[in-house]
């Protein structure tokens, strides 16, 4: 008897705006549009580069507690310099953005999207 074998995930991320996420993550981060069940501010969608792929889903302003932790993905890339000079060229690093190895064997840099999300692209040393 073989036992289950996990193949991918699809983390999703919420956000205020699926419109402005899906800009967000398409014009500045070179996503593709995967789907969307929406045309407005509310729903669901994902976006796809290359292996990764991310559902956005509208949560309500209510919703929101300042201070609340929001989620942090780590992703996997190759060629992690061309990638950090890409995006440096794209207005969303913030102040302390660097790329720099780590003490656990990784070469990394990390930011946030539009609504708090962490975002940290790495490969290992």
């Amino acid at each position: 008897m073989s036992k289950g074998y996990l193949k991918q995930i699809h983390p999703v991320l919420p956000v205020k705006s699926v419109i402005k996420a899906i800009d967000f993550y398409v014009e500045k981060l070179g996503f593709k549009l995967a789907f969307t069940d929406t045309s407005s501010d509310s729903g669901y969608a994902g976006v796809t580069r290359d292996g990764v792929e991310i559902h956005l889903q509208w949560h309500d302003e209510k919703e929101w507690i300042e201070g609340l932790d929001r989620p942090m993905l780590r992703i996997q890339v190759e060629n992690i310099t061309k990638l950090y000079k890409e995006y440096k060229t794209k207005d969303v690093f913030h102040e302390r953005t660097s790329l720099k190895e780590t003490p656990w064997g990784t070469k990394e840099f990390a930011f946030y999207d539009l609504y708090g999300n962490g975002l940290t692209f790495y490969r290992d040393l």
